[in-house]
């Protein structure tokens, strides 16, 4: 499998880090221990197109939130992940 990087263009798979589902909002501060518990445990298991983060630790180390088919691996986009861009090497 290969990703395209919007920041390096197309690379092996083996550069980038799998973080999980796209989806979860990390609740409040306040939130109580169900919301916490909903948050860490409680996950959808998509056979599909789902949205997910990944780190690209081994090129712009940059977080890049992925589309990918769970059933295919085939990829439909990738774009910077909310609050993300390309980190600075060196930096």
């Amino acid at each position: 499998m290969r990703i395209v990087c919007p920041f390096c263009g197309e690379r092996e798979l083996g550069e980038f880090t799998y973080l999980g589902d796209a989806k979860p909002q990390r609740p409040a501060a306040d939130a109580g221990e169900d919301a916490v518990y909903d948050y860490v445990y409680l996950r959808d298991n998509i056979a599909g197109a789902m949205s997910e983060h990944w780190y690209h630790g081994g090129g712009c180390r940059a977080w890049l939130k992925v589309t990918r088919n769970t059933l295919t691996h085939e990829i439909s986009s990738v774009e910077p992940a909310a609050g993300a861009g390309a980190a600075k090497v060196g930096a």
